[in-house]
């Protein structure tokens, strides 16, 4: 996060909101401008892909399924602009620690521990040690004694849209995210890629959130997608997984998608168009019949 802060710094804060006498490493200035990057950053990712994926892929369709709530894009929008302040607060204490050098983040190919490959895998390692991460979190969100509090505003959203994306409970939101922010004070990782890999996961979040069931047939029970992500919503018990299928699997909770039998939202509202069309017919035809015997 120093590369945002110190290309905010250049070009921003320095030449236009903070006095020149405070330097840009004082502690106080570097927290309080985390909490305006962080914040920022965070509503310019969820707006201009969550807007992108509701427009371009988000199948609107599903608003007229019977479970799509009133008014509830608008309610996820504010819901998520709501709590991602306060989800911004504990962020930002990890984020001011690897400012402050505590983290293994590094700046140059040649502090990876072996190269270019080291560069590569640590992005590999990383998706795989956050997605056993959230894996376990979300699982643990699901318990009782917790749930009702923390987790269930999520589940609101039975056929979310992509603006449900990042509509949690503050607490809920940062401790899924903690898998995130734990991997670069454990293992070595560029700090571009790193960067990269954040804002990936937040539009990873949006996506599978956008009602978009296609995946290629080789990877349907691999990638955790949306067609995975919107059965989690409306099974609760199954599906907990970020990016795969693998802990879902190992632990006992994977399921296969509604959507892939037949049996998901856009079946059900094909059928229900079915249904609502014989029952026009049948009521047309006899309404004609009855027409015919009193004429």
């Amino acid at each position: 996060m120093d590369l945002v802060l110190n290309y905010a710094d250049y070009y921003i804060f320095t030449p236009y909101v903070y006095p020149s006498t405070w330097p840009e490493d004082d502690v106080l200035r570097q927290i309080i401008s985390l909490l305006i990057v962080t914040n920022a950053g965070g509503l310019i990712i969820y707006f201009l892909f969550g807007t992108l994926s509701y427009y371009f892929i988000f199948d609107h369709n599903l608003m007229k399924h019977p479970q799509f709530l009133e008014n509830q894009v608008q309610r996820e929008i504010k819901f998520s602009a709501q709590s991602m302040p306060w989800i911004s607060i504990p962020t930002v204490a990890l984020f001011f620690a690897e400012v402050r050098g505590y983290s293994r983040l590094y700046d140059n190919i040649e502090d990876s521990p072996y190269g270019w490959f080291g560069v590569i895998f640590s992005i590999f390692s990383f998706l795989f040690f956050t997605d056993m991460g959230i894996y376990w979190i979300h699982r643990f969100l699901h318990h009782k004694l917790i749930y009702k509090t923390f987790h269930k505003p999520h589940h609101i959203w039975k056929v979310p849209s992509p603006f449900a994306s990042h509509a949690f409970h503050p607490l809920d939101g940062f401790l899924q995210s903690l898998p995130y922010h734990i991997y670069p004070f454990i293992f070595p990782l560029h700090k571009v890629a790193y960067l990269g890999l954040y804002i990936f996961v937040n539009i990873w979040t949006v996506s599978i959130h956008d009602g978009d069931y296609r995946v290629p047939q080789f990877l349907r029970h691999v990638i955790n997608g949306s067609a995975h992500h919107t059965d989690h919503h409306l099974y609760f018990d199954y599906n907990y997984g970020q990016y795969f299928t693998l802990w879902d699997k190992i632990g006992g909770s994977y399921k296969n998608p509604s959507s892939f039998e037949g049996k998901g939202p856009h079946d059900y509202l094909r059928k229900l168009k079915v249904c609502v069309s014989n029952r026009t017919s049948n009521g047309y035809e006899n309404g004609t019949q009855e027409y015919g015997k009193n004429k």
